[in-house]
């Protein structure tokens, strides 16, 4: 028996209703969804892992707990640019796309190349990877500077009128996640929320409001304050 037709027989095994139910009303696309959580979706690859070619067959199937085990079990060095704009073209769930993220391609060469491309895109979801890569960059990405996420935040600037919800969602979490990374770009993101919460275009007032209180709350203040004594 082939890898892929085991893993599509587990995953029909644990094929829940209910959860994908539940899923639905977290605004999770399940029109090819099985309903199995992420961390059942994680045992099931851990046979698996750095096996690029079973992650090409999984994504191939459409099914989106596949779509997001082929993030799991990929290799990010193996990563070629025509396959990731294939798969970030194919997102139309968050959760594939914010998974897809963090375990993949936030490891591959294109962890930065590719977002200010994504961001110029219309399509909400090529959009939203866009924003989601500089969330997931400012938590995981050690290797970069501060002056790399200015750049990123005049991209959250521009693109802070957009109000369909996935992507006012990923600008939002982009804008806090640089906020928390360190005292310097914490005052640089405040400074941007407070400039969009005077913004006459909705999307960009909740964008820096949600941002400017979590930014200068006292726990993430004194967080900030410790990370820059060591």
């Amino acid at each position: 028996m082939n890898e892929l037709k085991i893993i599509l027989e587990e995953l029909k095994a644990l094929e829940n209703s209910k959860n994908r139910e539940g899923m639905a009303r977290f605004g999770i696309n399940t029109e090819k969804a099985f309903g199995v959580s992420v961390k059942h979706i994680r045992e099931i690859a851990k046979p698996f892992r750095k096996n690029h070619s079973l992650a090409l067959e999984l994504w191939d199937t459409g099914y989106h707990e596949c779509r997001i085990m082929a993030s799991i079990v990929a290799e990010p060095k193996k990563l070629e640019g025509t396959t990731l704009d294939q798969w970030v073209a194919d997102f139309n769930s968050w959760d594939v796309c914010d998974q897809t993220c963090v375990n993949l391609i936030v490891k591959s060469r294109f962890a930065v190349s590719k977002i200010a491309e994504w961001a110029e895109n219309e399509e909400e979801f090529i959009r939203r990877t866009a924003f989601s890569m500089i969330a997931v960059n400012s938590v995981h990405n050690k290797k970069l500077e501060n002056e790399d996420f200015h750049a990123f935040l005049q991209l959250i600037k521009k693109y802070s009128f957009d109000e369909r919800n996935f992507v006012k969602k990923a600008v939002n979490w982009a804008l806090r996640q640089i906020g928390k990374r360190n005292l310097e770009l914490n005052a640089l993101a405040i400074n941007l929320s407070e400039e969009l919460i005077e913004s006459e275009l909705k999307s960009a007032k909740w964008i820096g409001r949600d941002a400017f209180k979590e930014l200068t709350n006292t726990k993430i203040q004194s967080r900030l304050l410790e990370k820059s004594k060591r």
